[in-house]
């Protein structure tokens, strides 16, 4: 006998900006918490093409198509709801333009490890693995 499934999945892409040892993150107009800026695919849209899209609307910079490359695909279950995963695939890139929070944006912060609980348990995934990998500092 199979057993299906009936949880959700939330497929979203994320980029990772770390500077001075701390990590780009940004509160959306109307939430609490903070998130690794990003966000879902409109359509068919491919990784690359969702993140360009995602920054440019959420951060008013330009991401330069080149530089993308994949840090890694994470995934944890929503606060609260656990028939629902968040699945994040997270990119670095190099940018043109200045960060700013765009209207969809309440602001942006620069997080270290230390303020890994403020965020959503699949963003913590994401520190702990840059942690392990030496990316971002433990402290």
């Amino acid at each position: 006998m199979r057993i299906e499934s009936s949880r959700r999945l939330i497929d979203t892409v994320a980029w990772v900006l770390i500077e001075d040892g701390r990590i780009l993150c940004a509160r959306p107009d109307g939430k609490d918490e903070f998130y690794i800026p990003g966000g879902k695919r409109e359509g068919e849209e491919t990784d690359r093409q969702t993140l360009i899209r995602e920054i440019s609307e959420e951060l008013t910079v330009v991401l330069i198509p080149e530089s993308i490359a994949h840090v890694g695909t994470y995934e944890a279950e929503l606060p609260g709801a656990a028939e629902i995963s968040v699945r994040m695939s997270c990119y670095t890139a190099d940018y043109a333009g200045t960060i700013e929070p765009s209207s969809e944006i309440a602001e942006i912060a620069w997080f270290s490890y230390a303020d890994r609980a403020a965020v959503p348990p699949v963003d913590q995934v994401l520190f702990d693995d840059l942690v392990a990998r030496g990316l971002l500092p433990a402290q």
